[in-house]
Formats: structure tokens, sequence, C-alpha cells
């Protein structure tokens, strides 16, 4: 399976108190563990479970995803900008693999 790729998009500047949105999209396969590969064995169960937006350190957004999510992704939400500062963004698979992504926001 290929490394997931996460992507994320959201404005670099946004005046204060503004109200963006964030977009966020992982390419990633989510096996369910129920599917058999070319050699005849299961390939192994890998979902992400877990999804969390950090601004400065401060939990801002979370979503618990669950099996029947569908591959490749896509969450967005809404954000207040009221400072500047740095987005972290990871995306955690249920055998503990942690994607991470990140994005700056410059607020005038």
């Amino acid at each position: 399976m290929p490394t997931p790729i996460p992507r994320v998009r959201l404005p670099a500047t946004a005046k204060k108190g503004e109200i963006i949105e964030i977009k966020t999209l992982i390419a990633h396969d989510m096996e369910n563990g129920q599917r058999k590969g070319a050699d005849g064995q299961i390939v192994p169960r890998k979902i992400i479970k877990l999804f969390e937006a950090r601004f400065n350190d401060a939990l801002v957004f979370s979503a618990d995803w669950h099996p029947s999510i569908s591959a490749n992704p896509y969450q967005s939400f809404f954000y207040r900008a009221d400072e500047s500062g740095s987005f972290a963004f990871a995306w955690t698979d249920d055998d503990g693999s942690i994607y991470k992504a990140a994005a700056k926001l410059t607020v005038a």
C-alpha cells in the first residue's frame, strides 16, 4: 500500500475575526481487513480512526472516524481567525501510524 498523502487547503491570510474554511484530504486506501490480496492472503486492516487539527498547539477540531469511512477521506471545518499562527493536522491510523501536515495563517 502506498504511503498516505495528506493535503490541506486554507487561506494564507485572514482578517481578525474572519471565519475561514479549512479543507483536508488524505490519500489513503482505508483497507478493511476483509479483502484478499493477489497472493490469497488477507490484506491487514488499515483505517484512519482519528483526525485532529491544532492551532498554536491548542486543539481546535477533532473527528473520530469509523470503519465505514470512505477511502481518501475529506474533512472540512470552519475556524475564526483571531491571531496569526500555525496549524498542525494529524491523521491517526488504527495501527498507530500518524500522518501529519502543517500550514501557517497570518491575521492582519
